[in-house]
Protein backbone atom coordinates (compact mmCIF):
# COMPACT_ATOMS: atom_id res chain seq x y z
CA UNK A 1 0.00 0.00 0.00
CA UNK A 2 1.28 3.47 -0.90
CA UNK A 3 0.82 6.27 1.59
CA UNK A 4 -0.95 9.45 0.64
CA UNK A 5 2.28 11.41 1.11
CA UNK A 6 4.26 9.05 -1.14
CA UNK A 7 1.52 9.17 -3.78
CA UNK A 8 1.50 12.98 -3.70
CA UNK A 9 5.27 12.99 -4.16
CA UNK A 10 5.02 10.62 -7.12
CA UNK A 11 2.28 12.69 -8.72
CA UNK A 12 4.26 15.92 -8.28
CA UNK A 13 7.38 14.31 -9.73
CA UNK A 14 5.48 12.94 -12.71
CA UNK A 15 3.90 16.32 -13.38
CA UNK A 16 7.30 18.02 -13.24
CA UNK A 17 8.77 15.44 -15.62
CA UNK A 18 5.97 15.85 -18.14
CA UNK A 19 6.26 19.64 -17.97
CA UNK A 20 10.04 19.46 -18.48
CA UNK A 21 9.97 16.96 -21.33
CA UNK A 22 6.86 18.23 -23.07
CA UNK A 23 7.51 21.92 -22.53
CA UNK A 24 7.82 23.63 -25.90
CA UNK A 25 7.74 20.39 -27.88
CA UNK A 26 4.89 19.62 -30.21
CA UNK A 27 3.21 16.86 -28.26
CA UNK A 28 0.55 14.83 -30.00
CA UNK A 29 -2.46 13.98 -27.91
CA UNK A 30 -2.82 10.35 -26.99
CA UNK A 31 -6.36 10.65 -28.33
CA UNK A 32 -5.25 11.82 -31.79
CA UNK A 33 -5.61 9.13 -34.42
CA UNK A 34 -3.51 8.71 -37.53
CA UNK A 35 -5.45 7.95 -40.69
CA UNK A 36 -2.56 5.80 -41.95
CA UNK A 37 -2.88 6.87 -45.58
CA UNK A 38 -0.51 5.49 -48.19
CA UNK A 39 -0.84 5.16 -51.97
CA UNK A 40 -1.20 1.46 -52.83
CA UNK A 41 -1.92 2.17 -56.49
CA UNK A 42 -4.98 2.22 -58.72
CA UNK A 43 -8.01 0.39 -57.34
CA UNK A 44 -9.05 -2.56 -59.51
CA UNK A 45 -12.46 -2.36 -61.15
CA UNK A 46 -15.30 -4.58 -59.93
CA UNK A 47 -15.17 -7.75 -62.04
CA UNK A 48 -17.33 -10.82 -62.53
CA UNK A 49 -20.09 -9.68 -60.21
CA UNK A 50 -22.98 -12.16 -60.20
CA UNK A 51 -25.59 -9.74 -58.91
CA UNK A 52 -25.87 -6.28 -57.35
CA UNK A 53 -28.08 -5.83 -54.31
CA UNK A 54 -29.32 -2.44 -53.02
CA UNK A 55 -28.03 -0.84 -56.23
CA UNK A 56 -27.78 -0.92 -59.98
CA UNK A 57 -24.38 -2.19 -61.19
CA UNK A 58 -21.56 0.14 -60.18
CA UNK A 59 -18.06 0.79 -61.49
CA UNK A 60 -15.21 2.59 -59.79
CA UNK A 61 -14.95 4.73 -62.89
CA UNK A 62 -18.56 5.76 -62.34
CA UNK A 63 -17.76 6.54 -58.70
CA UNK A 64 -14.86 8.86 -59.61
CA UNK A 65 -14.85 11.91 -57.37
CA UNK A 66 -16.20 9.94 -54.41
CA UNK A 67 -14.40 8.24 -51.53
CA UNK A 68 -15.18 4.52 -51.69
CA UNK A 69 -14.78 1.85 -49.04
CA UNK A 70 -14.62 -1.60 -50.64
CA UNK A 71 -15.51 -4.13 -47.93
CA UNK A 72 -14.91 -7.84 -48.64
CA UNK A 73 -17.17 -9.82 -46.34
CA UNK A 74 -19.33 -12.89 -46.03
CA UNK A 75 -22.43 -13.12 -43.89
CA UNK A 76 -21.48 -16.05 -41.65
CA UNK A 77 -17.98 -14.81 -40.80
CA UNK A 78 -17.99 -13.72 -37.14
CA UNK A 79 -15.23 -11.17 -37.76
CA UNK A 80 -17.24 -9.67 -40.62
CA UNK A 81 -20.36 -9.56 -38.46
CA UNK A 82 -18.46 -7.66 -35.76
CA UNK A 83 -17.27 -5.03 -38.25
CA UNK A 84 -20.65 -4.43 -39.89
CA UNK A 85 -22.06 -2.01 -37.27
CA UNK A 86 -19.04 0.24 -37.85
CA UNK A 87 -19.32 0.06 -41.65
CA UNK A 88 -23.07 0.73 -41.54
CA UNK A 89 -22.49 3.70 -39.22
CA UNK A 90 -19.78 5.18 -41.47
CA UNK A 91 -22.04 4.84 -44.49
CA UNK A 92 -24.95 6.55 -42.76
CA UNK A 93 -22.73 9.31 -41.34
CA UNK A 94 -20.80 10.20 -44.51
CA UNK A 95 -22.99 9.15 -47.47
CA UNK A 96 -24.15 12.73 -48.06
CA UNK A 97 -20.54 13.97 -48.16
CA UNK A 98 -19.41 11.91 -51.15
CA UNK A 99 -18.71 8.61 -49.37
CA UNK A 100 -19.81 5.25 -50.77
CA UNK A 101 -19.47 1.77 -49.30
CA UNK A 102 -19.49 -1.20 -51.65
CA UNK A 103 -19.79 -4.48 -49.82
CA UNK A 104 -18.27 -7.27 -51.90
CA UNK A 105 -19.87 -10.46 -50.62
CA UNK A 106 -17.41 -13.29 -51.34
CA UNK A 107 -18.72 -16.61 -49.99
CA UNK A 108 -16.59 -18.89 -47.87
CA UNK A 109 -19.13 -21.75 -48.01
CA UNK A 110 -21.45 -23.00 -50.78
CA UNK A 111 -24.65 -21.97 -48.95
CA UNK A 112 -23.38 -18.37 -48.87
CA UNK A 113 -23.69 -18.21 -52.67
CA UNK A 114 -27.49 -18.05 -52.42
CA UNK A 115 -28.77 -14.59 -53.30
CA UNK A 116 -31.76 -15.13 -50.99
CA UNK A 117 -29.41 -15.86 -48.07
CA UNK A 118 -27.29 -12.81 -48.84
CA UNK A 119 -30.41 -10.64 -49.12
CA UNK A 120 -31.66 -11.96 -45.77
CA UNK A 121 -28.31 -11.07 -44.19
CA UNK A 122 -28.39 -7.58 -45.70
CA UNK A 123 -31.79 -7.02 -44.13
CA UNK A 124 -30.79 -8.59 -40.80
CA UNK A 125 -27.68 -6.40 -40.48
CA UNK A 126 -29.38 -3.19 -41.68
CA UNK A 127 -27.13 -2.78 -44.72
CA UNK A 128 -28.43 -0.08 -47.06
CA UNK A 129 -25.31 0.43 -49.15
CA UNK A 130 -24.59 -1.43 -52.43
CA UNK A 131 -23.54 -5.07 -52.16
CA UNK A 132 -21.87 -6.93 -55.02
CA UNK A 133 -22.23 -10.70 -55.01
CA UNK A 134 -18.79 -12.03 -56.02
CA UNK A 135 -19.46 -15.79 -56.04
CA UNK A 136 -16.68 -16.48 -58.54
CA UNK A 137 -14.14 -14.37 -56.60
CA UNK A 138 -13.25 -12.29 -59.67
CA UNK A 139 -13.18 -9.00 -57.75
CA UNK A 140 -11.53 -10.74 -54.78
CA UNK A 141 -8.74 -11.90 -57.14
CA UNK A 142 -8.49 -8.49 -58.84
CA UNK A 143 -7.68 -7.00 -55.42
CA UNK A 144 -5.36 -9.93 -54.63
CA UNK A 145 -7.39 -10.26 -51.45
CA UNK A 146 -6.92 -13.09 -48.96
CA UNK A 147 -9.01 -12.10 -45.95
CA UNK A 148 -12.50 -11.71 -44.50
CA UNK A 149 -13.11 -8.96 -43.66
CA UNK A 150 -10.83 -6.81 -45.78
CA UNK A 151 -11.19 -3.10 -46.42
CA UNK A 152 -9.76 -1.04 -49.27
CA UNK A 153 -10.31 2.72 -48.97
CA UNK A 154 -10.24 4.41 -52.37
CA UNK A 155 -9.78 8.15 -52.79
CA UNK A 156 -11.66 10.42 -55.20
CA UNK A 157 -9.00 9.79 -57.88
CA UNK A 158 -9.38 6.01 -57.70
CA UNK A 159 -6.24 5.24 -55.70
CA UNK A 160 -6.27 2.72 -52.84
CA UNK A 161 -5.08 4.81 -49.89
CA UNK A 162 -5.64 2.43 -46.99
CA UNK A 163 -5.86 -1.33 -46.64
CA UNK A 164 -7.04 -3.03 -43.50
CA UNK A 165 -7.58 -6.70 -42.73
CA UNK A 166 -9.66 -8.10 -39.90
CA UNK A 167 -11.37 -6.39 -37.01
CA UNK A 168 -10.31 -3.27 -35.14
CA UNK A 169 -8.70 0.05 -36.02
CA UNK A 170 -12.15 1.59 -36.33
CA UNK A 171 -11.02 5.05 -35.22
CA UNK A 172 -8.10 4.94 -37.66
CA UNK A 173 -10.37 3.96 -40.55
CA UNK A 174 -12.84 6.70 -39.71
CA UNK A 175 -9.97 9.22 -39.53
CA UNK A 176 -8.83 8.05 -42.98
CA UNK A 177 -12.36 8.42 -44.37
CA UNK A 178 -12.57 11.96 -42.97
CA UNK A 179 -9.12 12.86 -44.31
CA UNK A 180 -9.98 11.68 -47.83
CA UNK A 181 -13.34 13.46 -47.75
CA UNK A 182 -11.56 16.66 -46.68
CA UNK A 183 -9.22 16.33 -49.67
CA UNK A 184 -12.25 16.38 -51.97
CA UNK A 185 -13.15 19.86 -50.75
CA UNK A 186 -10.04 21.58 -49.34
CA UNK A 187 -10.76 24.51 -47.04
Amino acid sequence: MVSRRAFSGLAAGASAFVAAVGGGWPVRSALAVSPGLRDYGKAPEFAGIDRWLNSEPLTLRGLAGKVVLVDFWTYSCINCIRTLPHVVRWYEKYKDQGFVVVGVHSPEFAYEKSTRNVQDAIERFGIRYPVAQDNGFATWKAYDNQYWPAFYLVDAKGQVMRRQFGEGEYAEMEAAIEALLARRHPA
